[in-house]
């Protein structure tokens, strides 16, 4: 399975920025799953599970603006939730999308909480890996320690060295896994070195003082079925916050990895698997309602030809 790239203008009163993704899977697949990464990483992180997952719903990688392929905006103050769930919109409109699943890491999974606590939201299915509604201060600055400020490479082992490092939370990765994280992880400058596929001005908002993040109103609006991931040694998600995530609002079915943090990479064939089924359970419920329809289509007529369905 190879992955199309693209990418679509969006124009706001800040300018005009690329907004890339990559598209997984056949688009003649009724359920689609928008994955959305995390704060400095990009949309090929999913790769893994794209590959397994996409045979059944596709899967279509995001790059929120500033990462990845995506371009840079303009107006440095627009890296914010507002923005990006502009963005977010404007990507399903351009792809023509009025009913998705939301895999969301981190940041990603925030995006999908403000998208699923909407009226008529288009998210059908909620994945929130390793972030809820409530985030501890100290691990949006253990964050923000390294967001602002990246290094510059002169090869890609460092750079490699650099993610194992910085991410060793993700948890026991093979060497291919990281080598394929650091080539979407970094770019190439001219002078040779490689530096962060990513804006450095994304950090600005990790300067001065940083507080909790309190989402529960949000995530209490919520409806639909939900899941959430969590690495068993996580700060940004702790325990008791996962707990009370399913028993309230969409009251989430949670499932935690051992051996990683902040964040699971779903690189494995178990997290993968676990994303996999989570999502199948819900197959059968789309055929009982593919069959209704079939019930009331029209009948053939009087020539023999079925009439087209209204």
């Amino acid at each position: 399975m190879r992955p199309d790239q693209g990418s679509f203008p969006f124009t706001d009163d800040h300018g005009t920025v690329w907004l890339a993704f990559t598209d997984w899977g056949n688009r003649s697949l009724q359920r689609t799953m928008i994955c959305a990464h995390g704060l400095t990483r990009q949309g090929r992180d999913f790769d893994a599970l794209a590959r397994v997952v996409g045979k059944d719903i596709r899967c279509i990688e995001t790059d929120v603006a500033g990462r990845g392929r995506s371009g840079w905006l303009n107006n440095k103050d627009g890296y914010n939730f507002e923005t990006y769930l502009r963005h977010a919109d404007a990507l399903l409109d351009y792809r023509g999308l009025q009913e998705v699943e939301w895999l969301g890491t981190s940041m990603g999974g925030i995006i999908g909480m403000l998208l699923a606590s909407r009226e008529g939201t288009p998210i059908k299915r909620l994945i929130l890996n390793d972030v809820g509604p409530f985030i501890p201060k100290a691990a949006l600055e253990r964050i923000g320690s390294y967001v602002a400020d990246p290094p510059a490479f002169a090869n890609l082992n460092e750079a490699g060295a650099y993610l194992r490092e910085t991410l060793a939370d993700f948890g026991d990765l093979s060497d291919a896994d990281w080598s394929e994280m650091t080539q979407h992880s970094v770019i190439r400058e001219p002078d040779g070195t490689y530096r962060m596929h990513y804006d450095p001005a994304i950090g600005d908002a990790f300067e001065g003082p940083i507080d909790d993040v309190d989402l529960w109103a949000v995530y209490d609006m919520i409806k639909c079925p939900t899941l959430v991931l969590r690495g068993a040694n996580s700060d940004l998600l702790p325990r008791d916050v996962a707990e009370e995530m399913t028993e309230r609002g969409p009251k989430a079915d949670l499932i935690e990895f051992e051996g990683c943090g902040h964040a699971p990479a779903l690189m494995n064939e178990a997290q993968i698997g676990a994303v996999h089924e989570w999502l199948m359970q819900f197959e059968p419920v789309e055929e009982e309602e593919d069959e209704d329809m079939a019930a009331n289509a029209p009948v053939n007529d009087a020539d023999g030809k079925q009439s087209d369905a209204s």
